[in-house]
Formats: structure tokens, sequence, C-alpha cells
């Protein structure tokens, strides 16, 4: 069976297309398609975007994406990224247990803190037993009636704040895109969008997405921002924040 590489570029020799032409087509950089073709695996940015490219490569060559891309998972991948997610339920059982452990000790000095603000109350009170009722009404009074005045206010403010972001991609060529919420379930799983495609809206407090190609728009609660140029890259979107570009090891997977 002939190799990855030479498949593609034999493919695409014997259809007379040059690699600037492919370059245009898919948004993918010329240095990472001659890679694919040398499978020099090292030259490109991870294991998901590798499989991200000869994805889209391969659909614009015709050739069958899912075997190649499936080829290379056998013959370079690496199975230890995915050898450490069954730790993670014994993990979070092992915290609510030290959680429970801990609560008894914190409604033990609440209680303390209780008692002994309500024996200061009393002495207080006993204290001022003695002093005459009108000197005591004047300076009550003054207090009672300023300090209720911000609190409605700050709780106003508080709720007019949006607790949800609206999200949509929208692509402008093609772009192959992984979207995941922020338990990391993917809602758009390394899917390959063409030119004028948009995503179903998503509604959430945070996402993670990552993109193989710069030819997209993020519109988030109807305001849109362009994918960086230099993709691959991934970005965190968040309520309230311009989406920010993350590291390459956050950059979501979808489970590729």
């Amino acid at each position: 069976m002939p190799e990855i590489g030479d498949q593609l570029r034999e493919t695409r020799m014997r259809s007379r297309i040059d690699i600037t032409e492919v370059e245009a087509a898919t948004k993918i950089r010329a240095k990472y398609l001659r890679a694919l073709e040398n499978e020099e695996w090292d030259l490109l940015p991870g294991p998901t975007f590798v499989k991200t490219f000869l994805r889209t490569y391969a659909d614009y060559l015709g050739l069958d994406a899912r075997n190649l891309v499936e080829e290379y998972r056998q013959r370079y991948e690496r199975p230890s990224q995915h050898e450490l997610t069954p730790l993670r339920p014994n993990l979070s059982g092992r915290r609510g247990r030290r959680r429970r452990v801990v609560i008894a000790p914190w409604m033990v000095l609440a209680a303390g803190f209780l008692l002994l603000v309500g024996a200061l109350y009393l002495l207080g009170t006993w204290g001022n037993g003695g002093a005459e009722p009108g000197a005591d009404q004047g300076r009550v009074a003054a207090p009672a009636t300023r300090t209720p005045t911000p609190t409605p206010t700050r709780r106003r403010q508080r709720k007019a704040v949006p607790t949800r972001l609206r999200l949509r991609i929208e692509a402008t060529g093609p772009v192959s895109v992984c979207l995941e919420a922020a338990d990391g379930r993917p809602l758009i799983a390394n899917v390959t969008m063409q030119a004028g495609q948009r995503s179903a809206q998503f509604r959430g407090k945070r996402f993670l997405a990552s993109f193989g190609t710069g030819a997209a728009v993020m519109r988030v609660n109807g305001r849109a921002y362009d994918v960086s140029d230099s993709a691959p890259i991934g970005y965190e979107i968040r309520r309230g924040r311009a989406p920010k570009p993350v590291s390459e090891a956050r950059r979501p997977t979808c489970g590729a």
C-alpha cells in the first residue's frame, strides 16, 4: 500500500495542481502541505492538527480522508493521551470525601461566632440601660436611614449582567472546527466547514474552540471576531470578554 505522503503527492501531480493552488483553496500553509507529502510529522503543530490538515487535504484531492486519517492513527499516533482519563472520577470522589470531613469544624466555628456576637449585643444593651431614651434614639436613628440605600442598587446592577453568552461559527473558506463546551463535551467535532456555512447557535458560560485555518468568524452575542491567520489556533470564549487565544496544550481536540 502506498505511503500517506506518496498518495497525496502523486494525486496532486497527476491532477497537475501546484502547491500554491492547494494553499489558496484550503487555507493551509504551503510548508505544512509539503510536510504532509514528505511525512515530516515533527514539522506540524501536533497530532490533532496533523489529522485535521490530512483530512482537509485529502478531501480537496478527492481521496478517502477517513482511511488516510485512520492509517496515520495506527502507524504514528501515540495513545498515551487517552490512558489517563479513567482516573478523573476517582480524583473527584476523593475531593468530595475530604469536603464532607471539613464541614463539621466550620459549623462549630460559625456557631461560636454567632454566640459571641449575641453576647456582645446583650452586653451592649444592658450597658446602655441607664441612658436617657431621647439620647439613644438620636444616635441610632441617623445610621438606620443611611445604610439600606446602597444595597438594593448593587443587587440590581448584578442581576442586569447576562449569565450566558451566545456563540455561532461562520466559515469564510474551508476550515476545520472543533468546539467544546465548558464540561469538555464536543459541540462541533472536527467538522470541515465550507465558505458560507454557519453553525447552530450555542449558549453557555464558556467555550473552547480550535481552528485549522483562519477562514472563520466567531459571533459572540452578535459581535464578530475574526480567527487569526496564524492558525492552527485555539480560543477560550467567556462571557463579557473577547475570545482569548490559548496555548497549544489547551487547544480542544474533540476526542480526535
